[in-house]
Formats: C-alpha cells, sequence, structure tokens
C-alpha cells in the first residue's frame, strides 16, 4: 500500500468505514456457512462484501471515483438494511441480523453525508 492511499483511507472516513463494513459482510458471510451449512449467506456475505470493499476504495482514491465509491456503498447499505433490520425486528436477535442491521443503516447515513 502506498503512502498516499494509507493517507487518505484516513482522511476519507466514509470510505474507511466502507472497507471495515465490506470485511464484517464477508466474516458473516462465512460464519454462517460454517454455523448453518448457509451456502446463501456465504455466497450474499461474499458478494456485499467484495462490493463494499470496492465501494470503500473507490472513496479513498480520490477524483471522480469518490462519488461513484458513495453511491455503491449507498446501494448495498439500502439492499443489506432491507434484509436484516426485518429480520431484527422479527427475531430481536442482536446476532447477527442486529449487528448487519447497525451497520447497514451507519452505511446508508455515512454515504448520504459522503454524497451531500
Amino acid at each position: 500500500m502506498t503512502t498516499s492511499l494509507l493517507l487518505s483511507t484516513f482522511t476519507s472516513p466514509t470510505g474507511l468505514y466502507f472497507l471495515v463494513f465490506g470485511a464484517l459482510s464477508l466474516a458473516m458471510g462465512v460464519q454462517g456457512y460454517r454455523a448453518a451449512g448457509s451456502k446463501a449467506s456465504l455466497i450474499a456475505g461474499g458478494i456485499s462484501g467484495l462490493v463494499l470493499l470496492v465501494a470503500g476504495f473507490l472513496c479513498i482514491s480520490g477524483g471522480e471515483k469518490v462519488k461513484s465509491g458513495h453511491i455503491i456503498g449507498l446501494v448495498i447499505s439500502v439492499a443489506l438494511l432491507g434484509k436484516f433490520l426485518p429480520a431484527y425486528l422479527k427475531t430481536k436477535k442482536l446476532y447477527p441480523a442486529g449487528i448487519m442491521a447497525a451497520a447497514a443503516l451507519l452505511g446508508l447515513v455515512a454515504a448520504a453525508i459522503g454524497l451531500r
């Protein structure tokens, strides 16, 4: 990682958040597969996690790509919120639905702030 990319990671809180959120999504997808044998969790967590990582890298890359990163992060956050918020409200279980719903809500807010 170049020094400028490392520095831009810390000056782009939204980009940093999407990198962390992407890693969380990947980890939760793998954990869902290991715990319950859910291939759907593995695939959905893998895809959403990788797309969030791309969004994070776009946000920290600077220039014209930043807006694209925010939009991608917003779309994935809305999709994940739509999946996990109803699940949390139904089950009241913090793990995994509550954690993912909260992370998606934060992603939505971060992207909206970044886009203004």
